[in-house]
């Protein structure tokens, strides 16, 4: 699929969104890691904020405190969430056990 042809100024808008949904993510992941945010606050923000919601679910459990590569992994396996799942694509299931876990 080729990229589509873009003004300069659709390009240099297309990368200031891209930098707010970075920084956003960020933010949040940073709230998770100083527990000023739990992460059934994370998936509830994520049906309004579309940069949370692309988010991947690996990289959030692993923002949580005390969680690292190795046992966010395992969790992602044990409920059975897919290695390239986004926050947005969590069944009730999936997120239920999540929020069982960590509040």
């Amino acid at each position: 699929m080729a990229l589509p042809n873009l003004t300069p100024e659709q390009r240099a808008e297309a990368l200031e969104k891209a930098t707010r949904a970075r920084r956003r993510r960020a933010e949040v992941k940073s709230a998770l890691k100083s527990r000023e945010m739990t992460l059934s606050a994370v998936l509830d923000l994520a049906e309004k904020d579309e940069a949370v919601a692309k988010m991947k679910v690996i990289s959030l459990l692993e923002s949580l405190p005390r969680v690292g590569v190795n046992t966010a992994a395992a969790l992602m396996d044990e409920v059975r969430i897919a290695p390239s799942r986004r926050v947005r694509g969590l069944g009730p299931v999936q997120r239920e056990a999540l929020i069982r876990r960590f509040g």
